[in-house]
């Protein structure tokens, strides 16, 4: 997935039926809206790139492919760099933890600054690559703000109190940078690809992590 329009389609519908089963979890529990919040707007970004194969292969027009490139961006390089250190920080029940993942939240809100503007002033392409969408928006020092966004989105699962948090962020991390090692230019495709599946575990936290908070660093 990620890999066709076919894939983006399938793994959008499935991202967003654990998106709403996620939200179903939530009972109440406000702090954990931003979590909820995240396959959601994947699933959404999935469906999004569908568009995006469909313009460039002629299937929709060029407006509606450049109208879904835009969208797609849009999620990568603004919404997922502040919502994603959100998301970990609201979880949080240690104060000391959350002042460092507040840093991130900060890095993230400045990476979507840049990236924005960056947008903004164009060129803003997207091409077939190997089995992946290839986008470029024109960014200048692009491995320091790459750098940047990885710090906003990856360190807060590393710093969280909860035990299972902080192993997805270990396996995040790892994945991060052997998508990175092994494509530049598809990073923001195949990377959130990868992130959408991991959205699973998003749901199953919220069926099953209430029981740590008392205890953050229990398994279970």
């Amino acid at each position: 997935m990620c890999f066709s329009p076919e894939g983006d389609l399938a793994g959008g519908v499935v991202v967003t039926a654990i998106g709403i089963d996620a939200w179903r979890q939530l009972r109440g529990r406000r702090d954990e809206w931003f979590l909820a919040m995240v396959p959601l707007v994947l699933g959404a970004h999935l469906l999004i790139e569908a568009f995006v194969w469909w313009g460039l292969d002629g299937t929709v027009s060029p407006t509606v492919g450049r109208a879904a490139m835009w969208a797609y961006l849009l999620i990568a390089m603004v919404v997922v760099p502040v919502l994603a250190p959100v998301a970990i920080m609201r979880l949080e029940p240690q104060r000391r933890r959350r002042r460092l993942m507040a840093g991130c939240v900060a890095i993230g809100v400045g990476v979507a600054a840049v990236l924005g503007a960056t947008m903004l002033r164009g060129p803003v392409s997207v091409r077939s690559g190997s089995y992946h969408l290839a986008y470029s928006i024109g960014l200048r020092s692009g491995y320091v703000v790459v750098g940047l966004y990885v710090v906003a989105t990856c360190t807060p699962l590393l710093l969280s109190s909860y035990r299972h948090i902080v192993v997805f962020g270990v396996v995040n991390l790892a994945v991060v940078l052997v998508l990175t090692r092994l494509t530049a230019d598809g990073f923001t495709s195949l990377w959130c690809f990868y992130a959408a599946v991991a959205c699973g575990a998003i749901s199953l936290h919220l069926r099953h992590g209430r029981t740590h908070r008392g205890r953050p660093w229990a398994w279970s």
